[in-house]
C-alpha cells in the first residue's frame, strides 16, 4: 500500500507540476500584450495576482456572470452605439445575479469607497451645462476601466461622485489612489475608503458602514485619499502604499468619532 500511495502522490505532483509550467507559459504570453493582459484582468478571466505569480494563486476568482457583466460595462463604454443594436436591456437583465426575490437583500463584508469632484458646481456654473456633461462623460469612461481591473464594481452614479465596492480593502484603496490621478482637469477628486457590512441588493449598498464611507469622503480635501482605521487594519502593510497617522473624526449622523488617515503612494 505504500508504494501505492508513493505512486499516486507522485503522480499528483507530476499533473501540478505540468499545470504551473501551463499557466506560467499563459502569463508569459499575455505579458507580452500589455493591451491584452490589461482588458483580461479588466474584465475577470484572468486574476492581477494570477498574472504577476501564475503558480501560486487561481487563474480568476470572479464568477462568469461577473465577467459578462464587467463586459457589457466596457462595451457600453467605448461602443455605446453597437450595444444598443444588440439590445443592452436584455444583456443586462440576463447578466443580473439571481435572487429569489426581486429586491433580496444580503449582509456581506465589502470595502466601500465614495468619490467626488471637488469644484464641480463652481465648474458647471462657469463652463455651462453642456460642458459639465461632456467631462461627467470623459470622466465616467475613465473610471470604469481602473474599478473592473482591481475587482470593484459601480454601484451607482451620484451627480459627479461614485459608489463602488471592492471585495478586498487592498484593491479599494489602489483603485482610489489611481482615480485621484485620472481626475478630468481642472478639478480634482477626493475619495474615501471604509470596510465594514452592508446590505447588499441589485443595485445599491445600505447600512451604517456605507453612511460612514459617505462622510469620510466629504471630510476629504480635492486629490486626497482618506481611509478608516477599519481599513489600515485590515490591510496592514501594503507595497507601494503610505498610511499615514490616524486621526479621530466626528461626522453628522454616524454616531462615534471615526479614526481616519490620508493615504499616499510611496515615494
Amino acid at each position: 500500500m505504500a508504494g501505492l500511495d508513493d505512486a499516486r502522490a507522485k503522480g499528483v505532483s507530476a499533473v501540478d507540476a505540468v499545470r504551473v509550467t501551463l499557466a506560467e507559459r499563459a502569463a508569459e504570453l499575455l505579458r507580452r500584450d500589455p493591451d491584452l493582459a490589461g482588458t483580461a484582468i479588466e474584465v475577470g478571466l484572468v486574476d492581477r495576482a494570477w498574472l504577476e505569480a501564475p503558480g501560486q494563486h487561481p487563474v480568476r476568482t470572479v464568477a462568469a456572470r461577473e465577467v459578462f457583466q464587467r463586459f457589457i460595462e466596457r462595451s457600453v463604454e467605448r461602443r455605446p452605439s453597437a450595444m444598443g443594436a444588440l439590445g443592452l436591456n436584455a444583456l443586462q437583465l440576463l447578466a443580473r445575479e439571481p435572487s429569489a426575490a426581486e429586491g433580496e437583500r444580503t449582509t456581506t463584508p465589502v470595502t466601500i469607497v465614495f468619490t467626488d469632484l471637488e469644484g464641480f458646481t463652481r465648474y458647471t456654473a462657469q463652463q455651462g451645462d453642456d460642458a459639465a456633461i461632456a467631462l461627467l462623460a470623459d470622466h465616467h469612461r475613465a473610471i470604469g476601466p481602473i474599478v473592473r481591473s482591481r475587482g470593484g464594481k459601480v454601484v451607482k452614479r451620484l451627480g459627479d461622485g461614485l459608489m463602488l465596492s471592492f471585495p478586498m480593502p487592498e484593491a479599494a484603496v489602489m483603485a482610489a489612489l489611481d482615480l485621484v490621478e485620472v481626475a478630468p482637469s481642472p478639478l480634482r477628486l477626493r475619495a474615501g475608503v471604509h470596510s465594514g457590512m452592508a446590505l447588499v441588493t441589485n443595485d445599491d449598498l445600505i447600512g451604517h458602514d456605507v453612511n460612514v464611507a459617505a462622510r469620510v469622503t466629504a471630510s476629504a480635501k480635492g486629490g486626497q485619499v482618506l481611509a478608516t482605521a477599519a481599513v489600515r487594519d485590515a490591510i496592514g502593510e501594503l507595497r507601494g502604499v503610505d498610511f499615514g497617522r490616524l486621526r479621530r473624526r466626528s461626522f453628522k449622523g454616524v454616531g462615534e468619532s471615526v479614526s481616519v488617515c490620508p493615504v499616499t503612494r510611496s515615494a
